[in-house]
């Protein structure tokens, strides 16, 4: 199935639809969100995207980031992408958002109106082996340890979506 995003302008309004990957091509604003999910030590869900993946694949990035769909709320999307990538809900709560650019290789970026919310679960993945690989949880201290060693090994997003997350905190 051919999936689209919803093409937005800085103040978040709708311009058009564009199919994802073609958006990703020609570096065009849309919507997207982010969701960063905690266990009950304070400890962050990773999930390492999914070899199959036609950008960023093996690389580990937070527990779900995806794109609304027309007529769809960030919120809505980021429960139904929690359901299909990890299997799982949680509450969530939004706690802001931006703007980011970021070069993903192979001649695709993500730039990205990003509402980023934040949740709590702790056990009973179900995960969907299409989008998700594997997923751990790691504390804060111990994830930005290894980002500075093997930057590689994580997202381009979610590298920046994590240092503003820790601006807002």
């Amino acid at each position: 199935m051919e999936e689209f995003v919803v093409l937005v302008n800085p103040e978040d309004e709708v311009l058009g639809l564009m199919e994802k990957q073609q958006a990703h091509i020609n570096g065009l604003l849309h919507r997207a969100f982010s969701v960063f999910l905690f266990n009950s030590k304070g400890e962050m869900l990773l999930q390492k995207r999914a070899s199959g993946k036609y950008h960023s694949p093996n690389q580990w990035t937070n527990a779900v980031c995806s794109h609304p769909r027309e007529g769809e709320t960030y919120l809505d999307g980021a429960k139904r992408r929690l359901k299909e990538e990890l299997g799982v809900e949680a509450e969530l709560s939004e706690k802001f958002s931006f703007i980011y650019k970021a070069d993903v290789g192979g001649g695709l970026w993500e730039h990205e109106l990003d509402h980023v919310f934040v949740g709590s679960h702790e056990s009973d993945f179900n995960l969907n082996k299409e989008e998700v690989e594997e997923i751990r949880f790691i504390s804060v201290e111990d994830l930005d340890r290894e980002i500075s060693e093997a930057p590689q090994n994580f997202t381009e997003w979610f590298k920046i979506i994590l240092e503003e997350y820790k601006h807002h905190f």
